[in-house]
């Protein structure tokens, strides 16, 4: 007779070669589970401008195991970005130094808006004492929504930001890097060094189809307690969307034509 730890091994589920294939390496714009489809070549086509789940298949009224396997990995993926700390290899990487918000963890940071627009009193402290007062322009790198968006895109987005500047002969201030951030964190920062202009790269609120897109937020004079639609951003800067580098040149051209006309946001034509 087979022992009861016998029986339970014969239930566990066998993996082959020592591990399961990572289902969401596979590219979804050109995953086809539709069987004996009417237009394969057309819809496949339709499918390469999104990444939206289209053609998934299903099993009588269920969706198949391997597009309901590849929805919760893709959930769990952006949970993961939401909850997690950008690592330390990042800031061995960038040299920045860290301040904080009035948030003490995440989960004050999703659930008091409030708090995370305002740096905390000794990082206002921190910033006064290693930042260069009154730049022209001022770079910061927040947390925001994604860590993961943050580690993936935001140092060669700032690097590609500051050689343009320096083409277009723009100086700029001592980039650093606020945890628990709001935008409208940036707004407090223009007014503490007295910069023109503050961009901040900061993580998006990741969806299915990406946990890595960050976001530049640039305003002109930009003042706590100010409107909205003074800020102009530059969206979607991930692997898949717009790669960082050419984000970073783009986002160094704005800033140049906001210097010559004074203005951001809903008033800036570009």
């Amino acid at each position: 007779m087979k022992s009861e730890k016998c029986l339970l091994d014969e239930t566990l589920p066998q993996i082959e070669e020592g591990c399961l294939p990572d289902i969401r390496k596979v590219d979804i714009k050109t995953q086809y589970l539709i069987e004996e489809p009417v237009n394969r070549d057309g819809f496949i086509e339709m499918k390469s401008y999104t990444p939206a789940r289209l053609g998934v298949g299903h099993a009588g009224p269920r969706y198949k195991t391997e597009t309901q396997l590849r929805f919760r990995a893709d959930h769990s993926a952006a949970q993961d970005s939401v909850w997690s700390y950008v690592g330390e290899d990042f800031f061995k990487k960038t040299g920045l130094f860290s301040v904080d918000t009035l948030c003490r963890d995440k989960d004050e940071y999703i659930t008091r808006p409030d708090h995370g627009r305002i740096i905390s009193q000794e990082g206002v402290k921190t910033i006064l004492e290693k930042c260069r007062k009154n730049p022209t322009v001022q770079i910061f790198i927040a947390d925001g929504l994604s860590s993961a968006a943050i580690e993936a895109n935001a140092y060669d987005t700032m690097k590609s930001i500051m050689q343009g500047l320096d083409s277009f002969g723009i100086d700029y201030g001592t980039p650093f890097f606020v945890r628990h951030s709001r935008v409208a964190t940036e707004d407090q920062v223009a007014e503490i060094l007295g910069a023109k202009v503050v961009c901040q790269l900061v993580g998006e609120r990741p969806g299915l189809s990406s946990a890595e897109s960050m976001s530049a937020y640039i305003v002109y004079d930009a003042k706590v307690g100010m409107l909205e639609t003074r800020r102009t951003v530059v969206s979607n800067i991930h692997k898949n969307g717009t790669i960082a580098v050419e984000a970073g040149a783009h986002i160094a051209e704005i800033i140049k034509i906001m210097l010559e006309k004074k203005c951001s946001g809903s008033e800036l034509k570009l």
